[in-house]
């Protein structure tokens, strides 16, 4: 097919510029690959700045609804960012208007996505969102091809390259969390509101939506179960190293008896796992299937280059006339799931501040005790004028027993400030 594929692109921030440069530097390639040209009709963007890039060619429209609407448009990339407003707006103007739709917008479609997708196949459109999960790692495309005659029985991985980068300048610089955050900030790493990252939320969204192609359920992002890395301490990542784990920002979803398990939460990792050797910046996600076992994708889970890769992967599909389903199968057929905490048993890490004085210890030992919570290993690690921090690696339990255990604590008048818990996850 010679007809080119004309592409309007909303948002021409990094990720923007990034598709611009590919298509502008790799024509000839692309129109190999996808079986006729890739071309861009128009762009939009909040202001006419210079971006460093030659834009001359192309249609300039300051509304973003205007250009999702355009004649001379066949796909639209939405790369503008927000849940609601201009892109959420934008992007269902095009699918009404007859176009496809490619997004690196996690949050949009953790929240809308699954109405999103049901007006796109309504209207038989296409909204394909590589660039939304883990960068330039073709995690969507593994689950929604790939993968595809498997059932999946776990996704794990570590989805947010902010937070891997804050934990592993943790580790080795021997700086505390604070310093390492304004590090991060500094260098442009973290989001306008950080605690979309720190706080897990970025990951969140991503896991949510990994979990709707993998288990077949309606995307449930207020399902998650999200706790981010904020009240991680350099204590922590040295205990950690220490007893050979790494602490990661860890994403987990599986399908179980009771609902759909999803959780976002900081978790040990054995330190010579796939996972625990992640450093950096990097993303890894690990898929575990009933026939093919266990699948490790790594890679760049951000940046210029790798995010318009995989915008590029998508576009060139909807070129080669490929159509899949927004989450792998038909929207109708997307399951509400009931939402499910982890109950399966798992090791856990407890750290731990108590007066120092004599039995205070002891009262801690029998309170988890009376929780059905054993002790595998006990450390103190130095201690101040008044209070000593002990850490303590417990048998596998529920985290219910240790919910119950550290609500007891209370009751002890010895333990000093909130205990922190941390679970050991078999990778």
């Amino acid at each position: 097919m010679s007809t080119p594929l004309r592409l309007g692109i909303a948002g021409l921030g990094t990720v923007g510029i990034g598709v611009v440069k590919i298509i502008q530097s790799h024509a000839d390639l692309l129109t190999l690959r996808a079986g006729r040209p890739i071309t861009i009709s128009a762009v939009s963007a909040r202001s006419r700045r210079d971006r460093g890039i030659d834009l001359d060619g192309y249609a300039w429209e300051d509304d973003p609804v205007a250009l999702a609407k355009r004649d001379d448009v066949d796909v639209f990339v939405e790369l503008m960012g927000g849940s609601d407003g201009p892109a959420k707006a934008a992007t269902e103007a095009a699918i009404a208007a007859g176009k496809d739709v490619v997004t690196a917008n996690k949050a949009m479609l953790a929240l809308h996505g699954n109405e999103l997708a049901q007006s796109a196949e309504d209207a038989g459109r296409a909204i394909r969102f590589e660039a939304a999960v883990a960068g330039g790692i073709p995690v969507v495309k593994a689950l929604t091809e790939g993968l595809a005659g498997n059932e999946i029985k776990r996704v794990i991985g570590v989805m947010n390259g902010t937070c891997n980068y804050i934990l592993t300048r943790m580790e080795t610089s021997g700086l505390p969390y604070d310093d390492i955050f304004a590090e991060a900030n500094d260098l442009g790493y973290l989001e306008a509101d950080p605690t979309l990252d720190v706080g897990g939320i970025d990951a969140g969204h991503k896991l949510s939506l990994l979990s709707s192609i993998a288990f077949g359920t309606r995307v449930a992002f207020d399902d998650v179960e999200l706790q981010g890395i904020e009240r991680i301490s350099i204590d922590d990542i040295r205990h950690a190293a220490d007893m050979g784990f790494k602490i990661k920002l860890l994403g987990v979803a599986q399908m179980t008896g009771r609902g759909l398990e999803q959780r976002m939460t900081p978790c040990l990792v054995p330190a010579t796992s796939p996972l625990g050797q992640l450093d950096g910046g990097t993303n890894m996600v690990v898929l575990e299937g009933d026939s093919v076992g266990q699948i490790v994708l790594r890679g760049a889970g951000a940046g210029e280059g790798p995010t318009a890769s995989a915008v590029m992967g998508d576009v060139i599909d909807l070129a080669r006339g490929i159509r899949i389903s927004t989450f792998g199968q038909p929207a109708a057929s997307l399951q509400p799931a009931p939402a499910a905490k982890a109950t399966a048993a798992a090791p856990y890490y407890l750290r731990v501040v108590l007066q120092d004085k004599p039995g205070a210890l002891a009262k801690v030992a029998t309170v988890l005790s009376n929780s059905g919570v054993s002790i595998d290993r006990m450390r103190q690690y130095g201690h101040a004028d008044t209070t000593a921090p002990v850490l303590i690696v417990t048998h596998k339990t529920t985290q219910d027993a240790l919910d119950h255990a550290i609500s007891g604590f209370a009751e002890t008048g010895v333990v000093v400030g909130e205990p922190v818990a941390i679970r050991i996850e078999n990778v």
